[in-house]
């Protein structure tokens, strides 16, 4: 039983525990989830001494509010936003120290999306298939965060291990986010069931952020690519920054809580390191492709 415990005292709009997810089992039709974005989620993570793997809160447009019943160190990243340890403003991006029933707060994104919420020693919710992740597509994980919930809090990895000379960083320099990015792309299966000029407008034009997007897919607008090829497609396996292309036309960027499969051809794959872009833009994002 930990000896810490943090209560949810408001939730904003959406907020989940999120880790790395649950790599290793698509095969079997679980899909991997975790954080959306995975580098504010890393660093967080590392502020607190902790390893990445630990899980930590996503909270969607701030609104978040929760206190701990021990004294704690916590770190806020992502979405640019006013943090406050009571009635203090703090910074983001930096080790914080938190006393015991005090609550940090979360203001409104100035610019971002997503905010990571990390604690030293990790929120210790049940885990399922090795991840304490929430996946709101298949129901995995524990529910959203709730008024009132309580979180265990586990025993920071610097409390178990002897202490050594290192670095600190007691803040982190992080470029500020943008409402317009461009993303690179990798090749997608089925390039070949559309037209060069599908490729073209895709290598050219803008696209908008839907507000029908979520953790599991960005919905674009703007110009429909073309397809070569009008048949019907067995559904098979759908990677996470897999472009997929519905009927509309209108791409699809898949996320973190992606299915396991899908119907539609996938003309392009967002580059690993680049798909954090796309998680911290928020209804409206403008959105440039760029395929070598």
């Amino acid at each position: 039983m930990s000896h810490n415990i943090a209560t949810i005292h408001r939730t904003g709009p959406l907020a989940t525990v999120q880790d790395l997810g649950r790599p290793g089992h698509m095969g079997t039709g679980i899909p991997v989830s975790g954080a959306v974005d995975r580098r504010s989620h890393g660093l967080a993570q590392r502020l607190v001494g902790n390893a990445e793997s630990r899980a930590g809160i996503e909270a969607t447009m701030g609104g978040l509010e929760l206190s701990f019943s021990a004294d704690v160190t916590v770190a806020v990243t992502g979405a640019e936003l006013e943090v406050f340890v009571g009635s203090r403003r703090e910074a983001t991006n930096a080790v914080l120290r938190v006393p015991a029933g005090t609550r940090v707060r979360l203001g409104a994104p100035r610019a971002g999306l997503r905010s990571y919420i990390a604690v030293a020693g990790g929120f210790e919710v049940p885990a399922l298939f090795g991840s304490r992740s929430t996946d709101l597509l298949s129901g995995l994980g524990p529910d959203p965060l709730a008024e009132g919930d309580e979180l265990p809090v586990g025993v920071p990895d610097t409390a178990e291990a002897p202490a050594a000379p290192e670095a600190r960083v007691e803040q982190a320099a992080v470029a500020p986010l943008s409402t317009s990015v461009e993303v690179r792309l990798l090749p997608g299966p089925r390039i070949d069931w559309f037209t060069r000029a599908a490729l073209d407008t895709l290598r050219s034009e803008s696209y908008t952020v839907g507000a029908r997007s979520n953790r599991i897919g960005v919905r674009l607008e703007g110009a429909a690519l073309e397809r070569e090829r009008s048949g019907e497609l067995t559904s098979e396996g759908i990677v996470r920054g897999a472009v997929q292309v519905p009927a509309g036309g209108e791409p699809l960027v898949f996320m973190a809580d992606h299915p396991t499969t899908g119907g539609y051809p996938v003309i392009a794959v967002v580059h690993p390191e680049d798909q954090h872009l796309l998680a911290q833009l928020g209804p409206g994002g403008r959105v440039r492709f760029r395929m070598d």
